[in-house]
């Protein structure tokens, strides 16, 4: 298996403190892909064996979905592309490639496409860290990206958010010395909050030599107009990666369509470790969405923003705490422990979120339509007594 492995690729993981037993993980990694025990939401989600018998009418708040689905000019690219299924299609992947790089103001160079985020996030944490140099992440924090270093044996390093639940930069950057990632999601993934560019910046000016910020902006559509985006850090040349994804505000979670943005070179050292062409159907449905994304976006934040406000008006009312959000999740202080509160839910027929062991009196409460939030109200005052 290890013939996977290029001379290249080996030289650069010796360098960076693997030993030659490490290779044969890498080379599973390389032909392994999504069975790997990393790889997605699925690995972290809770009780999905008691998901499996839920009925047709069940409300499904629990995975960060859009069920708004994509959007109609999305939605009629990818109908009239399956017919075309049996080829590769790829053109069509360079053809999303150069649009997102245009609007991003980058050179296609920048841009690799993938099938959604989790790729590339799993890809640089496994490119830039190693038994040496560890991945330094916020906590609570979205742990796939603790996944990926455990997989190739490499230390993650834990810093709680700061007071306003903002990443804790200035301790992030004093964490090691030898750090290989800093990684920030940005809205942050479970407690929807921003980190200033301000300390982004910081993190960039700061950082142990060698790393990289691995900015995850998932969740950024859903700031709606006047993005607070750092393609410019991109462009700037920065050592910066960054994660985007059209699972989210775009609808397209089951379509896996993503890319990430980084100076070529960075790039370089995440692409050997993932092979292979990308569904065709999720590079017309992006590639459609992102020409339509000029009111696509803004539109379809005010539409979350709402029901997002009303949840949270709705827990102001009844006296129960929880991390004021900008994005499409909220975490919500339930004052025991949040499995106790995902079980006594799901009997009522509400699938909601995990916990995190930072934190583990919340849950993690997804946006969905108003009228799964309804009924998401209607059993959270039952459960909680309130």
């Amino acid at each position: 298996m290890n013939e996977t492995l290029n001379t290249e690729v080996r030289s650069e993981l010796l360098k960076r403190g693997f030993s030659r037993r490490s290779f044969g993980r890498f080379a599973t990694l390389m032909t392994a892909g999504a069975s790997l025990p990393f790889y997605n939401e699925a690995a972290l989600a809770q009780g999905l064996s008691a998901m499996r018998n839920l009925p047709p009418d069940a409300v499904k708040i629990n995975a960060n979905e859009n069920p708004l689905g994509p959007c109609p000019e999305a939605a009629e690219a990818i109908f009239g592309v399956v017919k075309k299924g049996g080829r590769y299609l790829y053109e069509e992947t360079f053809g999303f490639t150069k649009l997102q790089a245009d609007l991003e103001g980058l050179k296609p160079n920048y841009v690799v496409p993938f099938a959604g985020s989790s790729a590339p996030l799993h890809q640089a944490v496994m490119a830039f860290t190693s038994p040496s140099r560890p991945l330094v992440m916020g906590d609570p924090g979205y742990e796939a990206a603790d996944r990926a270093a455990q997989f190739v044996g490499a230390k993650t390093l834990r810093v709680p958010l700061a007071k306003d639940f903002s990443h804790d930069v200035k301790a992030m950057v004093k964490a090691s010395p030898n750090a290989g990632v800093i990684y920030i999601c940005n809205p942050n993934n479970p407690t929807g909050t921003m980190t200033s560019r301000a300390d982004l910046e910081f993190v960039l000016a700061n950082k142990p030599t060698g790393s990289i910020l691995l900015l995850d902006e998932a969740y950024i559509h859903l700031m709606g107009k006047d993005l607070p985006v750092g393609s410019d850090l991109v462009a700037a040349d920065k050592d910066v990666v960054i994660l985007r994804t059209f699972s989210k505000l775009y609808g397209m979670a089951g379509l896996r369509a993503g890319a990430a943005f980084g100076r070529p070179d960075l790039l370089a050292k995440m692409t050997p470790y993932g092979a292979g062409a990308l569904p065709v159907t999720g590079m017309v449905g992006a590639l459609a969405s992102l020409k339509a994304s000029k009111t696509l976006v803004p539109e379809r934040a005010a539409i979350i923003g709402r029901v997002r406000e009303d949840v949270q008006n709705f827990l102001t009312a009844k006296n129960v705490s929880f991390v004021p959000s900008v994005s499409n999740k909220i975490m919500i202080d339930v004052k025991r422990p949040g499995r106790e509160v995902f079980d006594a839910m799901l009997k009522e027929n509400v699938v909601i979120g995990r916990t995190w062991s930072a934190w583990p009196n919340h849950v993690r409460v997804s946006i969905g339509t108003p009228e799964e939030m309804a009924k998401f109200k209607t059993a959270f005052a039952k459960v909680m007594g309130v």
